[in-house]
């Protein structure tokens, strides 16, 4: 069995902000700054497991302030949490005004990727070397992640009935709705 430390999957990335990255309001696409994202994610994930890998999901991915052209973007990643053959990869965007040096955090979003073997199967990624709290933080925020998704998951398997009268008012009385539910549905 191998394992590996976070630190070898370490992977900085910087990269100035072009008008063709912008939208109409001068804006950095949060498309741009995903696929950015996608690409860090995978180099650190393959750096870490010394295969081919693949993304799986994103999680939630808030984009706290916005990126103006012109600025510096800096993505950061590493392994936060190993399964079998999956990785959780943590991500942190920053910006900084090039004048100014002022930094500003942007997002952070965990990608989960899948290891590949050459065939397509999937492939057992190497084992995690916890050395800090911070990375013991990591990877225990990752794995209750994992078993929010999961509780998520079951709840899918066993829907809700849309039609219960106790439903209908809790939405009523909570959220700023009007029911009109057609007989039909």
């Amino acid at each position: 069995m191998i394992y590996k430390t976070v630190e070898s999957s370490l992977i900085t990335f910087s990269q100035l902000m072009l008008p063709s990255h912008s939208n109409f309001s001068g804006k950095i696409h949060g498309g741009y700054l995903l696929s950015l994202m996608d690409q860090i994610a995978f180099a650190c994930a393959s750096k870490y497991s010394g295969k081919y890998c693949v993304t799986a999901s994103v999680d939630r991915v808030d984009f706290l302030t916005p990126v103006e052209v012109g600025e510096l973007v800096t993505l950061n990643a590493s392994v936060n949490y190993v399964g079998n053959t999956s990785m959780v990869i943590g991500i942190r965007v920053e910006s900084q005004n090039v004048q100014t040096g002022e930094i500003r955090h942007c997002n952070s979003s965990y990608f989960t990727m899948i290891c590949k073997e050459e065939n397509g199967e999937k492939a057992d990624a190497p084992k995690l070397i916890l050395r800090s709290a911070n990375e013991v933080r990591r990877f225990y925020k990752a794995l209750h992640r994992i078993e929010e998704h999961k509780k998520a998951a079951l709840q899918v398997k066993n829907p809700m009935d849309y039609h219960s009268e106790d439903l209908i008012n809790y939405l009523l009385e909570h959220y700023n709705v009007k029911i009109q539910l057609d007989s039909r549905l």
